[in-house]
């Protein structure tokens, strides 16, 4: 017999009855019934029980077992007592009557419990992530999460994909975030930069000849940590095409997406054909750029019964043109504690508060609004909307660029508050049609408002003609339950529109050879029409394994403080490796 097992703790069955088995694991736990000692040995694979009593030749060693000691168990396989069966088990219809046993690894007494799911503090889990790793939700999260990326490589292949791996120390590039710089020994003064994406290698692999890339690829951003992302690093499914258009991309993509999703859906609806909803259209139904398609609330302008009206807060506010009123319909919210309770959630919010009309038996309209504009400007809002009574709209008001965001987390409020949203199901859209440029307040100038490789709509041309604020690029992203999981271009592949693009968000040509040398050159070249997208896996494996949390599957990551608490990262160097790297340390004083 092997030296530790015969078989697994997951694999005996009732056609093993009556054989010698060999067990190794942890003891999950132990139960005293009435002089009978019930061992629950656990190990990746499941659980066995396994039984001793005062006849077993093991029973005074099996006493002193505790939690999480590792032994090896030697047994006869039986039948588990009628009665007793477990059916939530695989081996929930067998036990083990324990001959033998040897501790392979004693433990000390645990920090935190491994038995069961109970809350335990996140710093603690972190430490002992070790311990906490042998949880089964978290353990099971981490098994998802590997098989969600072998259907996304089985399904990348399959669409014609080839799997390329891209330099991990490269230059520093403008991303949008900060980069991880490391020193150079050999170069003094001078360093690397860690990959905030492979954006650049994956468009010169197109510019090499090579048609269809993927990677599973760890990016790194020196960014401010928050639930929805890891501190550090994350991996995201990167996808690079040559001699296709926006429409391209999507057929190829769609699918795998969706499959992914489907495997691990368990059941739940996903969205067959997606909706294609443009930026300024997502922006004005929904306020957000990744709306929840889940929440069937959708926002409406209702400029028009307020322009002149006896409520002259938003009457005085709609003199100005670029100012409009939107209704935020809340199907079975017309209480006047529930308006209210909504009305001091906009303050907690920093709002002036939230506006609203209830609509009464009758049809009615309520409140303060409904007094002010009557009772014909109120029924129309009421057919506008298509609400009844028993229904409340929510009014937000004033330059839709400076409120739409508001606007979105009052909708999302309003669909959990009146459990409007179908949490069963995986709704997936593209929003397409971004603005190519934004304004930047703090700098007073004109930047990229999200990738600056993409392609404009209408190319040179555009760039040369248009204001730039008024330019759509062929930007698309993939939201799916309110978040951003995915995101992607066609790409500018065309030298003196490159330059154009980057010279109306200020930067010199010079200052774009210089940064993008490798990319500018190669386009000199020989450069095809190429786009791609990059999706979020973390994001996406979060979703699935339905928590909203990247530490819970993750299988070592950082604190809020972006701080490795198990490894003791970051840490301080020595002074002979700062000397190997012609480094000193200028730390701000302490306070």
């Amino acid at each position: 017999m092997h030296r530790y097992r015969s078989h697994t703790c997951g694999a005996l069955r009732e056609s093993d009855i009556d054989q010698t088995a060999r067990l190794s694991g942890w003891v999950h736990r132990v139960r005293d019934h009435g002089g009978v000692l019930f061992v629950d040995l656990r190990d990746h694979y499941g659980i066995t029980q396994c039984v001793a009593d005062p006849d077993s030749p093991a029973f005074a060693e099996v006493e002193k077992f505790r939690s999480e000691w590792v032994v090896r168990i030697d047994g006869k396989v039986r039948r588990r007592p009628a009665g007793t069966d477990n059916p939530e088990l695989p081996t929930g219809l067998i036990e083990i009557y324990i001959k033998e046993i040897e501790v392979l690894g004693p433990a000390a007494e645990l920090p935190l419990p491994v038995f069961g799911e109970q809350e335990y503090p996140e710093d603690i889990r972190l430490k002992y992530r070790f311990l906490d790793l042998r949880r089964e939700k978290l353990h099971q999260n981490i098994m998802t999460r590997g098989a969600v990326v072998d259907s996304m490589r089985k399904r990348m292949k399959e669409q014609g994909f080839f799997e390329f791996q891209t330099p991990i120390l490269t230059a520093s590039s403008p991303e949008g975030a900060r980069d991880f710089l490391v020193p150079s020994r050999i170069h003094p003064g001078k360093f690397y930069a860690l990959p905030q994406a492979p954006q650049q290698y994956k468009q010169l692999l197109m510019m090499s000849g090579f048609d269809r890339y993927f990677q599973i690829a760890p990016c790194f951003r020196d960014e401010d940590p928050r639930a929805d992302r890891l501190p550090g690093e994350f991996y995201q499914l990167d996808v690079e095409m040559s001699f296709v258009t926006q429409d391209d991309v999507f057929a190829a993509m769609e699918p795998v997406i969706t499959g992914v999703f489907e495997d691990f859906a368990k059941g739940k609806p996903v969205t067959k054909n997606w909706p294609r909803i443009p930026f300024a259209e997502a922006v004005r139904k929904y306020g957000s750029d990744k709306p929840d398609l889940r929440n069937k609330i959708v926002m409406q302008e209702v400029s028009e019964h307020f322009r002149g009206s006896g409520f002259k807060v938003f009457a005085r506010m709609l003199e100005d043109p670029k100012n409009q009123v939107w209704a935020i319909p809340g199907t079975g919210g017309g209480s006047r504690a529930f308006c209210d309770r909504m009305n001091s959630w906009a303050q907690g919010e920093g709002q002036p508060g939230l506006g609203y009309i209830m609509w009464r038996e009758g049809g009615e309209g309520a409140g303060p609004l409904a007094n002010n504009i009557g009772a014909e400007r109120t029924a129309a809002i009421r057919d506008q909307l298509g609400l009844k009574e028993g229904d409340a709209a929510f009014f937000v008001a004033g330059d839709p660029e400076k409120f739409w965001k508001f606007a979105g987390l009052a909708r999302t409020k309003l669909g959990e508050e009146l459990n409007l949203i179908d949490k069963d199901r995986f709704e997936l859209a593209w929003i397409v049609d971004f603005p190519m440029y934004e304004y930047d307040e703090e700098n007073k100038k004109v930047d990229f408002s999200h990738n600056p490789f993409s392609m404009p709509q209408g190319g040179l041309d555009a760039l040369k003609t248009q204001d730039p604020l008024t330019i759509k690029a062929f930007q698309y992203d993939i939201a799916c339950n309110g978040y951003e999981i995915a995101s992607g271009g066609i790409r500018n592949h065309k030298p003196e529109a490159m330059v154009k693009a980057f010279e109306i968000a200020g930067y010199g040509e010079q200052e774009v050879i210089d940064r993008f040398g490798g990319m500018y050159r190669a386009f000199q070249y020989g450069a095809p029409p190429h786009g791609g997208m990059a999706a979020g896996l973390d994001r996406i494996v979060m979703l699935l394994c339905g928590t909203n949390n990247l530490r819970e599957i993750s299988l070592f990551p950082m604190n809020q403080q972006a701080m490795d608490l198990l490894m003791g990262a970051p840490s301080e160097p020595t002074p002979k490796q700062l000397k190997e790297l012609h480094i000193r340390t200028n730390l701000p004083a302490k306070g």
